[in-house]
């Protein structure tokens, strides 16, 4: 399988590997499957092969990637990110979201009495919420609900709104949203 991934990738023109390797280094996983995926469907690369192509290249570039930083998820940090928020923050909330790069995660959102309704403050992915906690045991309960129930709590208290997590238990992202 390995030899597959490699031989897909050199069978790939230059300039898609230079490129695909350059939004790698950037940390644009999606950008750089993308660009894969499209440029080797005629050489039979599917999306599970692009992903897979990527994946390796992330290994091999290993230290070289400049990695998206994990966004802060302490007090001060996020109480400086909520007084910056245009509107009046009536609520804290976490909802769930999930992609095929990180899987679930949870966004902590600032929400306002604006028409347009909230800002995001943090996305809590798993290795965000995994250092986070300093790799403590989250039992059953995703890291990322975990991390974010206790940020999230932390936070409405300290603004002193209410802080609303439908699913914490459970990755939903249909789950019911906050409402005043």
């Amino acid at each position: 399988m390995d030899q597959d991934i490699d031989s897909r990738w050199e069978g790939l023109p230059s300039g898609i590997r230079a490129q695909a390797d350059g939004y790698v280094l950037q940390d644009a996983h999606m950008r750089a499957v993308r660009l894969v995926w499209e440029a080797g469907r005629a050489q039979g690369v599917d999306l599970y092969a692009a992903q897979q192509i990527v994946h390796r290249r992330y290994e091999r570039l290993g230290d070289r990637v400049a990695r998206t930083p994990d966004s802060p998820l302490d007090l001060d940090s996020l109480a400086a990110l909520a007084r910056g928020v245009r509107a009046r923050v009536v609520a804290i909330e976490a909802v769930w979201d999930g992609d095929t790069v990180h899987d679930w995660f949870v966004t902590l959102l600032a929400v306002t009495d604006d028409p347009a309704g909230e800002t995001c403050l943090a996305t809590i992915y798993r290795a965000t919420a995994v250092r986070a906690l300093d790799h403590a045991d989250t039992g059953p309960l995703h890291p990322s609900a975990v991390a974010a129930t206790r940020a999230g709590t932390d936070l409405a208290a300290h603004l002193g709104v209410p802080f609303h997590f439908a699913s914490p238990d459970t990755p939903d992202d249909e789950a019911p949203r906050w409402r005043p």
